[in-house]
């Protein structure tokens, strides 16, 4: 099973509550994940020794067909629901503005099929990132990328900024030498 660190204090307050240490542990049982490690105590003594440390983290074990609840985002959401804090998310497809005829293409060139036979792309709008989520989210999409993916073998994520690209698009095989590439946020 996976083991996903979070920050203690972020997801105590994204949970509305404070717990401790039996208490969360106790509530990560019910749910069906367990607490590895509160790492409160070695922090509390590193800075008492003068030690440089980190805020104290929660290091929870999830199930490895979860991948939910790979990051802080989705333990917090999964809790809060199971909690009754918080509805489940309700998701849906919309059109873009404008209706279906505004839909943005994505060409796949025929040799490409050959190396990624299958291909899925979706935009998500009104998105807002903090330095933390964004953070979260790129750690996010690389667990993804090394499990799920295969290291990148058998699926691949990317991500782009759609404000600062414009369609079509297309998805081709390439030389790794002929490609130019510019990590998101740089």
């Amino acid at each position: 099973m996976p083991t996903v660190p979070v920050d203690k204090a972020d997801l105590f307050e994204r949970l509305g509550k404070q717990y401790t240490t039996d208490e969360f542990d106790r509530l990560c049982f019910e749910y069906g994940l367990e607490l590895d490690e509160d790492t409160t105590e070695d922090v509390e003594a590193a800075i008492k020794n003068g030690l440089p440390a980190e805020r104290p983290q929660l290091k929870i074990e999830v199930p490895a067909n979860r991948y939910d609840l790979l990051c802080i985002e989705g333990i917090s959401r999964a809790l809060g629901v199971f909690l009754e804090r918080q509805e489940a998310p309700q998701y849906k497809l919309v059109y873009p503005p404008g209706g279906e005829q505004n839909l943005i293409t994505m060409n796949i060139h025929p040799e490409t099929q050959r190396v990624r036979p299958l291909i899925a792309c979706a935009i998500l709008r009104n998105i807002g990132f903090t330095p933390r989520s964004y953070k979260s989210f790129i750690d996010l999409q690389d667990k993804l990328n090394q499990n799920i993916g295969r290291r990148r073998w058998v699926a691949a994520i990317g991500t782009h900024d759609l404000d600062t690209i414009e369609g079509p698009f297309r998805f081709e095989a390439r030389d790794p030498e002929k490609i130019k590439f510019r990590a998101l946020g740089k």
